[in-house]
């Protein structure tokens, strides 16, 4: 696929962004700035990337605990993401959603999820939504390898393809379910080996190229909005940091060794160099862009400190399942 200098330059905004983003939040969560776990998305920033970038801003995600680089990816509002990251009623849930609920509606990002593979049925729901409505939408689910153990994965890629929903199952195969690697919890190497089982196409694809992954996602998405149903996009790829923060918090599960070879494939800085190889950028732009985004989450940070916390008024609005509960166990009704 031949991707023009604007597209590759928005692919390499995208994955700066996310990057910077959680680099910040990672420091501010280890100064104890920030309230919650925090699961960080460095190293597979190419992976949201390459697949937001195919996607009409109408066009639905469903994300996991590792949700900041998705809406990131989706067009996401520093402003609002870190608000609510520290939980102020600026930020996107008005600061009670916080790192593992953060959502977009109006951007069609329907929330990270702190249930793993919890996601894909809500993607699901929203396809089913996008074929019935007949307005050429998409719906993306993105997991990880993990979450492909979870019967409610198997149960949303089986309805998505007896319905022949417009939907792409997108999974970020980072290699570990929290601290377990994967082949110590699944016999099969290879996620994508489980497409055919429910009757779609799948497809492997180096998540630590952009490129590789938006072409992969740009095949997948026009197969959907075309009526033929859904895709299932495996991307091996590598988070850098611990399974939440930065630090390993004396847990070791992974050698340095392994670390530093994933690291050496960073996806933004091969990126980077394929940009100025090829001509289509310059070092002086790509670090005119980097400066430009670490304004911006200065901006950002300070927007959140500044910001105030919910007021006490505030504490059930807009959550209508504790709404719910408390209302039946005021008419005697709860179980």
């Amino acid at each position: 696929m031949d991707l023009s200098k604007d597209v590759q330059m928005d692919l390499h905004r995208r994955m700066v962004r996310i990057r910077l983003f959680e680099e910040a939040a990672g420091k501010l969560a280890e100064a104890a700035r920030l309230p919650g776990f925090l699961h960080l998305y460095v190293g597979e920033e190419a992976v949201a990337s390459g697949v937001c970038a195919t996607l009409n801003d109408d066009d639905h995600i469903t994300s996991t605990h590792r949700g900041h680089g998705h809406l990131v990816a989706k067009g996401g509002d520093f402003r609002r993401m870190m608000a609510e990251l520290m939980a102020k009623s600026t930020g996107y849930c008005k600061g009670k959603g916080g790192s593992m609920h953060i959502s977009d509606l109006d951007l069609g990002m329907l929330g990270a999820n702190g249930i793993v593979g919890a996601g894909s049925p809500i993607a699901v729901g929203a396809a089913f939504a996008d074929k019935y409505r007949k307005r050429g939408q998409v719906s993306v689910a993105f997991f990880g390898d993990g979450a492909t153990n979870i019967g409610a994965f198997h149960e949303a890629a089986n309805m998505a393809c007896a319905l022949h929903l417009p939907i792409v199952f997108a999974c970020e195969n980072n290699e570990y379910g929290e601290f377990t690697p994967r082949n110590h919890t699944m016999a099969i190497t290879d996620i994508v080996d489980r497409a055919v089982g429910y009757g779609m196409p799948g497809v492997i694809v180096d998540g630590m190229d952009v490129v590789a992954v938006h072409e992969a996602a740009s095949e997948a998405v026009a197969r959907a909005r075309r009526g033929e149903g859904p895709s299932l996009i495996e991307a091996k790829t590598y988070r850098f940091y611990n399974h939440h923060g930065i630090q390993n918090l004396g847990l070791k599960y992974r050698s340095d060794d392994e670390v530093a070879e994933w690291k050496q494939r960073d996806p933004i800085f091969t990126f980077e160099e394929r940009l100025i190889e090829a001509g289509t950028s310059s070092a002086e732009e790509i670090e005119a862009v980097w400066a430009d985004l670490r304004d911006q989450i200065a901006d950002a940070i300070q927007f959140a400190e500044d910001s105030p916390l919910p007021t006490a008024d505030q504490v059930l609005v807009d959550v209508y399942t504790t709404m719910s509960a408390v209302a039946a166990g005021m008419n005697g009704d709860a179980r």
